[in-house]
């Protein structure tokens, strides 16, 4: 049975008509990535349900891999997630009207968990390709971090799971979304060199996996 990479992206959302982020992800879907097939599936910019949808494809699909993938305008790059809080507080409505404010992802749970990819790995090889790239500190306190939070405790707690590895990559706007902005190829380009490392390189030598309170 080959082995599944889970790939997710958003819904438009704040007003616009579209996301690349899930239009780069829709242009892996079912691609072949070092014997590893991917699976690509949008999430409603929406806090909760984005967590309940993520959850019924991990459960579905049980894959290897799962790197979730949104939105962040104003980046010039693409970004490689370090580090998730367990903090919601909306600067704007989700696509359901809800904007909560300083409330948890989860109740009771650490505050924060680190990324499980090799994101210094996969930073050296997209620049080895040419695409812009970074380690970013924040995903923010939006859905995306929602998500990346959510995403986190998840692979952190369920025992089916526990050799599952995931994490978080933001992408620029597309060119006819304002400045600065990526070609969407070159998206998608980035997001398959991030993969196939991934796959590749189990952790960085100094990045630490897991939860801190």
């Amino acid at each position: 049975m080959t082995q599944k990479i889970l790939l997710t992206g958003f819904d438009a959302f704040g007003g616009a008509t579209l996301n690349p982020s899930w239009l780069a992800v829709q242009a892996l879907h079912r691609r072949q990535i070092l014997g590893h097939t991917v699976v690509a599936a949008q999430l409603p910019t929406v806090f909760d349900a984005s967590l309940k949808e993520l959850n019924v494809l991990l459960t579905q699909h049980r894959p290897a891999l799962v790197v979730c993938v949104g939105q962040a305008g104003r980046r010039s790059a693409l970004s490689l997630e370090r580090v998730a809080i367990n903090v919601n507080d909306a600067p704007i409505a989700d696509n359901a009207g809800g904007q909560p404010v300083d409330t948890p992802v989860k109740p009771g749970a650490p505050a924060a968990y680190f990324t499980s990819l090799p994101i210094k790995a996969m930073l050296a090889a997209l620049q080895a390709e040419g695409v812009s790239a970074e380690v970013s500190q924040t995903a923010g306190t939006f859905v995306c971090n929602h998500v990346f939070y959510g995403l986190m405790h998840t692979l952190a707690t369920r025992r089916e799971l526990k050799h599952t590895r995931g994490g978080f990559i933001h992408v620029p706007w597309l060119p006819e979304q304002g400045a600065p902005n990526m070609p969407l190829e070159d998206i998608v380009r980035g997001l398959r060199v991030a993969l196939r490392c991934a796959l590749q390189v189990e952790k960085d030598a100094t990045l630490g996996a897991g939860a801190t309170n």
